[in-house]
């Protein structure tokens, strides 16, 4: 019976979806969790239209919608004029043109969706202080070995484990994440402490010289999330560590007095050292594969993150199910599937960072012009291989492919 069940390394986003995924396939799998308790660290997530297309094939859209706050617009601003650089609408012409909306929600919200449906489901189980150090297999299983010395066999073996993933050690071995050296602060307020005139149903990014500044209403308008983003040049890795006002402030003494207030009106900052890992082009070892940030870990300049793991679920899941549940063959597909989509999103998420974010002197004013000149359609043709994909696309979307074919 053991070996009937897939083994999922990692109870987050990624894990999570990937059992209920699996579970909607009538597959079998047991989330191994390293923390005593499954929960998300973090504030807020934006979800493309992708996202809710992940959501429909993974059974839980109705309950996503429901937790989600619906904004208007993604506005770019200039972090030193304070001026609108450009905005894209999220109206009703976006939701028809991708059939899903743009929204944002708390991280430990979205968790919770999965989390329940897995609880819910007889084919899921989940167990906590169960970390995963390292993998065994042979033709027929996959053992996950844990931090304990305990060994926990299925058929095989999933690796949902996140940016410092134990296994992906044994499966790629490229060593530690890359340090981008970006530090990123965030906190979250109570929706009446964010400036009145700022309170703005919109994704607003404030971009500046190696700053930028991010905010959106949260929790059904209760909170604000903001994440402010500085680069320092920062050389070691840190998450989650609490910081003072005043650490925070000294990236931003150079923006407009408009976008700094939003960072006096923060609380509890904690800090994040940004790191991501190149794209490599196997993820996979017999019975093993990685997904998420295990496998593809990124840069947050696209805001994808979270909706390319659940996409990594509906692929994988996908591929269960078209090879009647024998991994060794869904495996190597699902990893064809997906690696093209998801090595764009990190490449493109540096790029992004250095061309839009980050910008300065004529290279700001270049990406001022540039973008400013932009119709809502044109900014809906540019993004259309991002948010029109389902996850079982490619390194385009389909939409793209049918627009070139017309």
């Amino acid at each position: 019976m053991a070996q009937d069940r897939i083994i999922i390394a990692g109870g987050g986003i990624g894990g999570l979806a990937t059992a209920i995924g699996l579970a909607q396939k009538g597959i079998r799998s047991l989330v191994l969790e390293k923390a005593p308790e499954l929960g998300e660290i973090g504030a807020g997530i934006q979800l493309g239209p992708n996202a809710f297309h992940a959501f429909d094939y993974l059974g839980v859209g109705d309950a996503a919608r429901d937790m989600a706050v619906y904004i208007d617009n993604l506005r770019l601003m200039d972090a030193i004029s304070g001026n609108e650089i450009t905005r894209i609408p999220l109206d009703d012409a976006f939701r028809t043109r991708f059939g899903n909306p743009y929204a944002v929600v708390h991280r430990g919200d979205l968790h919770g969706v999965f989390l329940r449906a897995c609880i819910e489901h007889d084919l899921v189980e989940l167990r906590t202080n169960a970390g995963v150090a390292d993998y065994e297999q042979d033709d027929r299983s996959a053992t996950a070995i844990l931090e304990t010395g305990e060994r926990v066999t299925g058929s095989a073996l999933i690796g949902a484990d996140g940016l410092w993933s134990n296994i992906r050690k044994r499966v790629v071995g490229d060593g530690k994440p890359r340090v981008s050296g970006h530090t990123t602060y965030r906190s979250v307020i109570p929706v009446e402490d964010m400036p009145e005139d700022l309170r703005w149903n919109a994704a607003t990014l404030w971009a500046g010289p190696k700053c930028h500044i991010v905010h959106y209403p949260l929790s059904g308008w209760k909170l604000f999330n903001l994440v402010v983003t500085y680069h320092n040049d920062a050389a070691e890795p840190v998450a989650g560590k609490p910081v003072s006002h005043d650490e925070v402030r000294r990236g931003f003494e150079h923006v407009n007095p408009v976008a700094r207030q939003i960072i006096e009106k923060g609380r509890d900052w904690k800090l994040w050292v940004l790191c991501d890992r190149d794209p490599v082009m196997n993820w996979q070892d017999g019975r093993v594969v990685l997904l998420g940030d295990a496998a593809h870990p990124q840069l947050q300049y696209f805001a994808q993150g979270a909706c390319m793991a659940m996409e990594d679920a509906v692929a994988l899941a996908h591929q269960m199910e078209a090879c009647s549940g024998d991994a060794t063959r869904a495996f190597p597909a699902y990893q064809e599937m997906r690696r093209l989509r998801t090595a764009r999103i990190q490449l493109q998420s540096r790029e992004i960072g250095d061309h839009i974010y980050h910008a300065s002197g004529a290279h700001a004013e270049l990406r001022n012009a540039v973008m400013s000149a932009r119709s809502p359609e044109e900014w809906y043709d540019m993004i259309a291989w991002l948010y029109g994909s389902t996850g079982l696309d490619g390194a385009v979307s389909s939409e793209t492919l049918r627009n070139r074919r017309a």
